[in-house]
């Protein structure tokens, strides 16, 4: 009786809307579900990759994370705002296990080599949370050719999983998170505006409008992931973490937050799902390819953005990734080998054992 009166009443704050978003729907339902505390997992021996780190959402994910026990590695743009994060959360959690690398997501290049030096300092990788992102406000491309907004936040996580994927199935159960936003929703899935900036009889460039294309695009490219890797060693998830009070969303959009600033979300509200997604063994190792809001997976379209998304229109978006990433992995044969890795390195161990 309790869990029918609890969906419920979700249901009812879904509707809403802005119920739902604010830090009502977040403590609403962390009283009906009466949720774990995220202090309660532990994941020393796990190593996580966490983008967008240095404030915001990323930075308060990676400190719950560093609470937790796991090895962080805190991926940013700029060195000083990076190692202050580092700082920050070490003073924060008590635990001196982060590291950080430096990348700016939209330079292929600099993704290529953070994803190097990764490798070279860890032997695996148990979560990998892609973040980093912001909404641009004027159109501008990448040495690449795409859309910045578009490079920064599809393109380039997109590289940076190709990239690593083996170290996660060797690392398996191991899960990708991507943090995307309730703004999907306005917007269908198209392709074409990822380079051009611009949807179908839009005469100019709008980065609201820019960012809530790219975050459609990042939900429809986690279920195309969770497609190719049926077999759940890795478990694709993307969220959106409410509206909450960022440095990026008060930058881009100001009027919107000094409206809604009575029912704002604190950083570590939203992070909440992603660290939850990162740490439990229940939904989100048994499922892959949803999307999530308050530790509940959610539906990914509302009102008619689901009549674009077509067949057609989601193989363009992994093609188009494939393209302008330089990443076109034969996911079977990475799949293959790192599985052969993890069961000789198994057995090594098994032995040594003995």
């Amino acid at each position: 009786m309790r869990r029918h009166l609890a969906r419920g009443i979700d249901a009812l704050l879904e509707a809403t809307v802005a119920l739902s978003f604010s830090r009502i729907g977040y403590r609403v339902r962390r009283r009906l579900y009466r949720w774990s505390p995220l202090d309660s997992y532990r994941l020393e021996g796990r190593v996580a990759l966490v983008t967008g780190a240095s404030s915001g959402i990323g930075l308060a994910t990676a400190q719950q994370l560093a609470r937790c026990g796991a090895t962080v590695v805190l991926l940013g743009r700029d060195p000083d705002r990076t190692e202050r994060a580092r700082a920050r959360i070490v003073a924060a959690s008590g635990h001196e296990d982060v590291a950080t690398l430096i990348a700016d997501m939209a330079d292929i290049e600099a993704v290529r080599r953070a994803a190097a030096e990764f490798r070279t300092r860890f032997s695996r990788l148990d979560v990998l949370v892609h973040n980093a992102g912001a909404l641009t406000p004027a159109y501008t491309l990448t040495a690449d050719g795409v859309e910045v907004t578009a490079a920064a936040q599809v393109v380039g996580p997109f590289l940076m999983t190709g990239l690593l994927l083996d170290l996660l199935v060797r690392s398996a159960p191991s899960r990708v998170i991507t943090v995307s936003s309730g703004g999907m929703y306005a917007v269908p899935l198209f392709v074409d505006a990822l380079i051009s900036g611009r949807g179908p009889g839009e005469e100019a460039y709008s980065g609201p409008k820019q960012y809530a294309r790219v975050k459609r695009a990042q939900v429809a490219l986690n279920e195309l992931w969770a497609e190719r890797l049926r077999r759940r060693e890795v478990t694709f998830h993307s969220m959106h973490p409410g509206w909450v009070d960022t440095p990026g969303l008060t930058e881009a959009l100001p009027r919107f937050c000094r409206l809604i600033d009575p029912i704002v979300r604190t950083p570590a509200q939203g992070a909440d799902t992603v660290v939850w997604l990162a740490a439990d063994d229940g939904d989100p190792l048994s499922s892959s390819g949803r999307f999530w809001l308050d530790r509940r997976p959610r539906a990914t379209h509302r009102l008619r953005t689901r009549r674009r998304e077509t067949p057609e229109e989601r193989r363009r978006l992994w093609d188009f990734c494939m393209t302008h990433s330089g990443w076109t992995g034969d996911l079977d044969g990475v799949v293959e080998v790192a599985r052969a890795v993890r069961r000789a390195t198994s057995s090594s161990a098994r032995g040594s054992e003995v």
